[in-house]
């Protein structure tokens, strides 16, 4: 059973010490550096964003919506990050935000996660309330529910 101790939030910060663990993801078997370890929460937010914006220049340059658009149009750029996290965290492991920051998205007992684990894990990413909640390691609940884990790469 999930004790409110387990369960973190943006006011408490991920990572901080658990009596599990000295450092965040030593409960999952990671590395406490290096290539390997739980990706810190700046890389994820700014890999977050790099997407995010992408996606938004793929809205209005490839698909025409319109600047400022309202209604069902604004809602194209959304479409557009999740087949995008979809695709390629579930192909590749990685999103482009994640590979220029050098993340990586796998199972956590290693091996890739794949698209119907990506397409859990992009749903829950979707309502925001998941990512913005997370356990002692630093997972977010979209994580957890996935089985997954956003480790370093260099």
């Amino acid at each position: 059973m999930v004790d409110r101790r387990d369960v973190g939030g943006w006011l408490e910060g991920p990572g901080r010490l658990t009596q599990q663990g000295a450092y965040a993801g030593e409960r999952l078997g990671l590395p406490a550096s290096g290539p390997g370890a739980m990706a810190p929460l700046g890389r994820r937010v700014l890999a977050l964003l790099v997407d995010w914006l992408l996606c938004c220049a793929i809205a209005i340059g490839l698909l025409r919506m319109p600047v400022g658009a309202t209604g069902l149009d604004s809602f194209i750029p959304l479409v557009v990050f999740a087949v995008e996290n979809v695709l390629l965290v579930g192909t590749a492991g990685c999103t482009i935000g994640h590979r220029l920051l050098g993340l990586h998205v796998r199972r956590v007992a290693g091996g890739p996660l794949g698209v119907v684990g990506a397409a859990l894990r992009t749903l829950l990413l979707l309502l925001v309330i998941p990512p913005v909640v997370w356990d002692s390691d630093g997972r977010g609940l979209h994580d957890k529910a996935a089985g997954s884990v956003i480790v370093r790469t260099r």
